[in-house]
């Protein structure tokens, strides 16, 4: 593992030590955790971080995912 020293705002640093104490962990693994999910999953494209965030509303949107990303269905 490899030390470094990072520089938080004041209330940046009161919030992640409040989340901290909440889920149990260490200020250190709080932050560890948080770069962890701001960075790709090794060996995928980095949008696919994104996918499944974005709903259409259209419950059949599964069976017409070309006409929803492309505006066309071939």
């Amino acid at each position: 593992m490899t030390r470094t020293q990072i520089s938080l705002h004041p209330d940046e640093y009161l919030m992640a030590k409040a989340e901290a104490k909440a889920l149990g962990i260490s200020v250190a693994e709080f932050v560890r955790r948080a770069v962890r999910e701001a960075l790709p999953v090794p060996g995928s494209a980095p949008w696919m971080k994104f996918a499944g965030l974005v709903e259409s509303g259209n419950p059949a949107s599964r069976q017409s995912v070309d006409e929803i990303v492309y505006g066309q269905k071939d």
